[in-house]
């Protein structure tokens, strides 16, 4: 089971959209995958057709103890993958678990319940280095960085690499960069072609070849409780995020990229 957290401090990035469309595509694969929403906003929740408003149990009870994974779990119909959703709630959780025990494991206990239950367990974490991140780097395997190509993502990523090194010293020893992902790029722009360049300048074989495009539909998939493969399958969104999922199963088994030709 490959544990993966998407996470980049910076807001607006495409968090939520690579985490929701890359879970329908490993889906679609016929991978079985957990996505688990740890933004208090839910967009990741919603993205995934779960109406953030009718939920019993999430991330939050799961967090302080009040359920388990296996009563907090719910099936995403649009997208073929299980949700682990999250509400408002859930930002009442960093002050509750201050002063509890292992308060940044706490998500790593409970993914422990459904070892061996998936193939991959991808993390939506809010736009913050705080104490949900915090638990999604200790549970996580590897962290995939979505990247907008502009002026401050480099110096936003310099912050990111220097958490993870921390959190590799001291909580989680197991924890690498899965990649870099370059998401929203505009070709015609020149600022986007700059910082493309300079990331494949310095971080080339942890930068994913594949890139996510500017694209309406992306856009609008989520205010239809879609991923982007349920909403439109043709479009340029949808087939960026599928050779995305094609490219992460070829990292990690070489043979599928073979299978895949």
């Amino acid at each position: 089971m490959k544990i993966l957290a998407i996470a980049n401090q910076k807001g607006g990035v495409g968090k939520t959209t690579t985490t929701v469309n890359l879970a329908a595509s490993l889906a679609h694969l016929d991978k079985r995958v957990l996505l688990v929403d740890l933004d208090p906003q839910g967009n990741a929740t919603m993205g995934s057709g779960i109406d953030k408003a009718r939920l019993k149990n999430t991330v939050y009870t799961l967090l302080i103890g009040e359920s388990d994974v296996a009563a907090t779990v719910l099936k995403s119909e649009t997208g073929g993958f299980d949700v682990l959703p999250t509400n408002r709630e859930l930002a009442g959780a960093e002050v509750e678990l201050v002063d509890a025990d292992a308060r940044e494991s706490r998500l790593k206990a409970a993914l422990e319940q459904v070892a061996g239950q998936y193939d991959f367990v991808i993390l939506d974490c809010p736009p913050a280095l705080n104490l949900l991140t915090l638990n999604a780097l200790v549970a996580a395997d590897s962290v995939m960085i979505p990247m907008q190509c502009e002026y401050y993502a480099l110096e936003g990523l310099s912050d990111l690499v220097g958490t993870l090194k921390r959190i590799k010293q001291n909580l989680n020893r197991k924890i690498e960069i899965e990649g870099l992902l370059r998401t929203m790029f505009d070709p015609r722009s020149t600022l986007s072609q700059q910082v493309s360049d300079q990331l494949v300048k310095h971080f080339t074989s942890k930068l994913y070849h594949t890139v996510i495009p500017r694209n309406i539909r992306l856009a609008e998939a989520p205010s239809y409780g879609r991923p982007i493969l349920a909403y439109d399958k043709s479009s340029k969104g949808a087939q960026a995020y599928l050779q995305l999922a094609e490219e992460l199963l070829a990292r990690h088994n070489p043979q599928h990229s073979a299978q895949a030709v």
